[in-house]
């Protein structure tokens, strides 16, 4: 029975860690572990927003994530429960394992203006923090040409759009190319957004949009939870801790 436990314990912790690593996202506006990663290129689709909350839906082929987005003035943060997304990543019974040790939420932070990422776990306690490697991530947005072609006019969610083809230009000539719905009703704000990645199309959904800043708290890990320098450490040590407390081995001495 032990060896059963430690077995589903590895087999578990491995697979949500393969699945924080390939969390669906196009390259230059969302992507890595744990959800978006807004850029100035991505920035831009959002025009006059500088700040902002929402629930949040980022759709691929064969996956559906949501969870609650908040960004303020280049900060953001991705909350998700894991046992909520669909695609045959979630094999049978995998939400309830997670949900049980404790790994069903996590929570992606990225501050450009430390040039730092989060990846925040409830369940554990812990984060860890690590350098962010997008180079463009700081980039100021007004380095970035942008041009709007509208396509139609259409109703998502509710909300009257502007569907136009956006496409971004950096300060190195590369183009970011992205379809975007505009709702008129919330001040141009894009509630609905689809680029592709490496020939993959990824929209990325936006309901209960509120335009007000959020509390700078919501940018910060928690104080009381213990820092790891990358994921791999955290989940180590966690994987170590639950295997040991089921009968298994103990934690090597620090």
């Amino acid at each position: 029975m032990k060896k059963y436990f430690n077995l589903l314990t590895a087999t578990t912790l491995a697979c949500t860690f393969s699945l924080l690593q390939a969390q669906p996202g196009p390259r230059g506006g969302m992507g890595g572990p744990s959800g978006p990663n807004f850029n100035a290129s991505m920035t831009k689709l959002f025009g006059e927003h500088s700040a902002f909350s929402a629930n949040m839906e980022v759709q691929a082929k064969d996956m559906t994530m949501p969870g609650q987005v908040a960004f303020s003035e280049g900060k953001s943060r991705f909350e998700m429960d894991m046992t909520k997304s669909t695609g045959p990543h979630m094999r049978p019974g995998m939400a309830e394992q997670m949900k049980a040790m404790g790994m069903d939420k996590t929570i992606r932070i990225t501050r450009p203006d430390k040039k730092l990422s989060y990846s925040i776990f409830p369940g554990f306690e812990a984060y860890a923090e690590t350098p962010l490697k997008d180079p463009s991530a700081d980039t100021a947005p007004e380095k970035f040409k942008i041009e709007t072609t509208e396509l139609a006019k259409e109703t998502v969610d509710g909300h009257p759009c502007v569907k136009n083809k956006v496409v971004v230009t950096d300060e190195k000539g590369a183009k970011h190319e992205a379809t975007v719905w505009n709702a008129t009703d919330l001040k141009n704000f894009p509630v609905k957004i689809t680029q592709s990645d490496d020939g993959e199309e990824v929209t990325m959904v936006f309901k209960d949009v509120k335009l007000a800043k959020p509390d700078k708290a919501q940018f910060d890990p928690p104080s009381a939870y213990k820092r790891y320098d990358n994921q791999m450490s955290l989940m180590r040590d966690e994987m170590m801790k639950r295997m040991g407390g089921a009968g298994g081995f103990a934690p090597p001495p620090r």
